[in-house]
């Protein structure tokens, strides 16, 4: 009896021993995430940033639809094609990241992150040409507080988010068709102020669960017997879900709160 009573001992400390390794590894993922994340949010802002004050700073304004204002560059980049062309790029190369991701390197990966990043910046610039400085900082520390909660919540929480995040990426593709509807109707000059408050309302809904669930996955992602490069990876692919929920959820919230120049 003795002998049963330290055999059990023994092996519950070895379990004990395998799930510290474990739970060690996995906050060190999350970190990494986390890490990743907030650097490419934080490069996005720069680039943003400069690309604004490159095309012209406080002197660029929208008056009548038209940019006025803006240096050579600023009409080159906020132009219609130059738009398009910058936004099917960013589309692109974040389909050709999720679909090559097991065939490059960790490395490889990060560095086409950092690149799309750079892009999705460029486009961002355009918030600074429609809304006050003031406003864009109010709203960036809001979608950080909302982001951190609900992050949070998908972490700890037991609940299953699989059949939510399910839901809400169908709800997903509807809020594109209706930001492309209201997209050909501004083109025609219609503009109607409740489809784009229901569209920015469903914006912020959609991407607020998206959070929470998507940080779900990336934990469950983790594996302790993968090796360095596919945990690299796995932290590079978690962290653009969270980049794209953080920066969809701050754009969408910026149409409420934000203060229109």
């Amino acid at each position: 009896m003795s002998d049963f009573d330290r055999n059990y001992a023994a092996a519950s400390r070895g379990v004990s021993a395998d799930r510290a390794v474990v739970d060690a590894g996995l906050r060190a993922y999350m970190v990494r995430v986390y890490n990743y994340m907030a650097t490419a949010v934080g490069f996005t802002g720069v680039v943003a940033w400069l690309t604004f004050q490159a095309a012209g700073g406080d002197a660029v304004r929208i008056v009548g639809g038209r940019i006025v204002g803006a240096t050579a560059f600023g009409q080159l980049i906020y132009s219609f094609p130059a738009v398009i062309v910058l936004f099917l790029a960013t589309l692109g190369l974040v389909w050709w990241i999720g679909s090559r991701i097991d065939r490059v390197s960790a490395g490889t990966a990060w560095m086409l992150f950092m690149v799309y990043a750079g892009l999705f910046g460029i486009l961002m610039s355009s918030v600074f040409v429609q809304f006050t400085m003031v406003s864009i900082t109010r709203t960036f520390f809001i979608s950080a507080a909302a982001f951190g909660a609900l992050s949070f919540y998908g972490y700890t929480t037991q609940r299953d988010l699989t059949p939510v995040r399910s839901f809400l990426i169908m709800g997903l593709f509807g809020l594109v068709l209706a930001i492309l509807v209201e997209f050909v109707l501004a083109a025609f000059g219609i503009r109607s102020s409740m489809l784009h408050f229901i569209i920015s309302a469903v914006g912020v809904l959609i991407f607020a669960g998206l959070t929470a669930a998507d940080t779900q996955r990336i934990k469950e992602m983790y594996d302790a017997v993968d090796n360095s490069d596919i945990i690299g990876r796995k932290a590079v692919m978690g962290a653009l879900s969270l980049y794209l929920d953080f920066i969809n959820l701050f754009t969408f919230l910026l149409q409420f709160v934000g203060d229109r120049r």
